[in-house]
């Protein structure tokens, strides 16, 4: 190996040694558990944006400032975990946090990194929960909650480049995403099942179809599970498919959340649900903590906790159980024809939820911040954040001339 190659490293010997090696690296206590609670506890407060800003601040840590990981071994990290169910940016968290800091490590790293939004958001929930909350507060909430539609369409097409180019067979490609993009729009509670589907028929093309057909392998199916009545029994259901059971990000479970929280349990408004769904891209930290809202809708400050515990319990038994052999999981073929189905489809959902969002305005006004949004995301290329809070500041001023609130 070409000695310029081999990047500086300022852990200790045996992780050095790991560094050279195809195997993934072998947990232990590299770094104390005191700078991991502190430099992750940063990013989960300076974390502005979603996952992009999440990976570009853990590998500004890890990789170019602290030199505790070379660069191919957190990108195979980004890899792994985005073969993963749940929130993909956290999961890295809790995995870059175990590589130097073994197994406490990663439980002291992922709390670090997901408490400071999840307090933000448990506080702000509780103003735009209240019984009678300010009419400002109302106002910022409708003008926020009008822009998400437009967030959601940015998202989504941020990732068509990519997934596209790794399409195998492209015709596939277009159905899965068109089977998602109608899924999240029409049956938003049984989107979970379309993703996996897609993953299913994908793998069964790939092992058993030829040129491209599947033949007779894929029937019918469908499997459900639902928690009857209502309580602390569903939102822990609930909170468990954000967490275990989702594909493709915070947007991903969006018509999951909406069915359940609006529809069928009745814990919140749609007007209130989109106040949670923006509260979750202006926060920092993790967008999946909008559960933590529409728990604190269901229960309360603890059925708030309680739901982000549920949510973000499976990220951390992934990691801890099975970091190991991420580097086999990544390797596997089988897993990569999975995300090649599945992937598509939660990409169609997420440009599909726009549908369901925007039907979820109530007053005209809503609708001419949307195009706003629209426009500043699209053409003047705002960051969604700055997009969210403009939007909130003109819900703030259209309703303090006089317009209706939804």
């Amino acid at each position: 190996m070409d000695a310029a190659r081999v990047p500086t490293c300022r852990a200790s010997p045996p992780y050095c040694a790991s560094m050279a090696s195809t195997d993934p690296p072998v947990s232990g206590s590299r770094v104390g558990l005191g700078e991991v609670l502190v430099q992750w506890a940063r990013i989960g407060c300076t974390g502005f944006g979603g996952p992009p800003t999440h990976i570009a601040l853990l590998r500004r840590l890890c990789v170019d400032r602290k030199e505790w990981i070379d660069a191919t071994t957190f990108e195979d990290a980004i890899a792994a975990c985005n073969l993963l169910p749940g929130p993909a940016s956290t999961q890295l968290a809790i995995l870059c946090a175990w590589t130097v800091a073994g197994p406490a490590g990663a439980i002291a790293g992922g709390i670090a990194f997901i408490a400071p939004g999840l307090i933000v958001i448990l506080g702000l929930a509780a103003v735009f929960l209240a019984a009678s909350p300010p009419t400002w507060v109302l106002g910022a909430g409708a003008g926020a909650g009008a822009a998400v539609a437009a967030v959601a369409v940015h998202a989504g097409t941020g990732l068509l480049p990519g997934s596209w180019a790794r399409a195998g067979v492209h015709g596939r490609w277009i159905a899965y995403a068109v089977l998602g993009g109608v899924a999240a729009a029409t049956v938003g509670p049984w989107l979970v099942v379309v993703l996996l589907g897609c993953g299913v028929i994908e793998l069964g093309a790939r092992r058993f179809g030829r040129d491209g057909r599947l033949g007779g392998y894929v029937g019918p199916w469908m499997v459900g599970v639902t928690a009857a009545g209502g309580g602390v029994l569903a939102l822990v259901w609930v909170a468990f498919k954000v967490g275990a059971l989702s594909y493709g990000g915070g947007f991903v479970i969006i018509p999951m959340m909406q069915h359940d929280a609006v529809q069928h349990y009745h814990w919140m408004t749609n007007s209130q649900f989109l106040d949670a769904v923006a509260l979750g891209q202006v926060t920092p930290g993790p967008v999946v903590q909008t559960v933590a809202v529409v728990g604190y809708a269901a229960a309360g400050l603890a059925g708030g906790v309680l739901a982000a515990f549920v949510a973000f319990s499976p990220s951390f038994v992934f990691v801890l159980t099975g970091a190991r052999h991420f580097q086999t999981l990544r390797r596997s073929t089988a897993a990569r024809a999975f995300l090649d189905g599945a992937g598509p489809a939660a990409i169609g959902a997420i440009l599909g939820v726009a549908i369901p969002l925007t039907l979820a305005l109530g007053v005209a006004w809503q609708y001419a911040v949307l195009a706003g949004a629209a426009a500043l995301l699209f053409v003047f290329r705002r960051s969604v954040v700055t997009t969210l809070l403009l939007a909130a500041l003109a819900g703030i001023v259209i309703v303090q001339l006089g317009a209706p609130l939804p």
